[in-house]
């Protein structure tokens, strides 16, 4: 079977990280092309815009979108309107009518739409499911909190409307959230802090229950020093589990568990690739519907200036 040609879109530093080293891994696809305002990848044709892109290099068969959410839908749509597949870098889109309208467009020309949660395939997430599905969690608690200035230098879209500011590391843990427990959760409360210089938030505070009133609260926090924080502990009937690490470690009881090495970006690949060959869309809108519930419940309360 032949490889599948594949276009990188917005070539910043995840792509270098991790896209480029996953899909050079992966047979399946074969990179012919980048699209990107100031970067290219070695080797490759380099355009600056995916329509130029798209007409220089008809025989690209998918596409990955990694540009800020804002300029993602209208990338989006010119791939799928050329017969494109496309996998959609995480949030998918800058609001859930956008990748709706998405959705539909893949489903009536018979593409691959791909929203991809890279925190899913965590080694510990699957087997945090699988113990949660078995034992009912009573209580949940998430920690999300890293330093801005470390991980998002001078990227001044991440602080626009529609860059989510905190919730673009947040919406990892709710990525995480939504896959291991085994029923719906729903917001009721939320806490949102914005430097008076930003449009985005850099602090939220949430709080979430189940149908039957399970709790869960949320910190998320951009302005942490020194160890950074992704955690999420999980109270049930018979202990506690815990993971940590973005999802790379879990404690059930206490106990560290052995795990499968991290493979998230290649399992992303490996994933996109079946569902192409498949020709099915794998569409997940859950973790960006609780940030747009946050933005919509939210109470605002202004803070300092935030400054790189």
């Amino acid at each position: 079977m032949s490889a599948i040609k594949l276009a990188i879109v917005g070539v910043g530093k995840i792509v270098h990280d991790q896209h480029l080293p996953a899909v050079a891994a992966n047979p399946d696809f074969q990179l012919v092309a980048s699209a990107s305002r100031h970067n290219t990848v070695e080797g490759l044709p380099g355009f600056t815009s995916i329509e130029a892109m798209l007409a220089a290099v008809p025989e690209i068969d998918a596409v990955s979108l990694c540009m800020p959410p804002q300029y993602r839908y209208q990338a989006a749509r010119a791939a799928l309107l050329a017969g494109k597949h496309v996998f959609l870098e995480k949030p998918p889109g800058a609001t859930l009518s956008e990748v709706a309208d998405l959705e539909a467009l893949a489903a009536a020309r018979g593409l691959t739409l791909f929203t991809s949660w890279h925190s899913r395939y965590a080694p510990g997430v699957q087997p945090a499911k699988a113990y949660l599905a078995a034992h009912a969690p009573a209580a949940m608690q998430v920690i999300w909190k890293e330093d801005v200035r470390q991980w998002h230098p001078n990227q001044e879209w991440i602080w626009q409307a529609g860059g989510l500011g905190v919730f673009d590391p947040g919406i990892n843990a709710l990525s995480i959230v939504t896959e291991i427990l085994p029923s719906p959760i729903f917001l009721n409360h939320a806490a949102l802090e914005f430097p008076e210089n930003r449009d985005a938030p850099i602090g939220a505070e949430l709080q979430f229950q189940d149908g039957a009133g399970m709790p869960v609260q949320a910190s998320f926090d951009w302005r942490q020093t020194g160890k950074q924080s992704w955690d999420i502990v999980v109270q049930t009937a018979d202990g506690e589990l815990k993971l940590s690490d973005g999802g790379a470690r879990l404690w059930v009881h206490g106990v560290e568990q052995p795990l499968e090495k991290e493979a998230e970006y290649p399992s992303l690949y490996r994933r996109f690739a079946e569902l192409v060959r498949a020709g099915r869309s794998d569409v997940d809108v859950a973790p960006l519907r609780h940030v747009a519930d946050a933005f919509m419940l939210g109470q605002r309360k202004v803070v300092d200036a935030f400054h790189d």
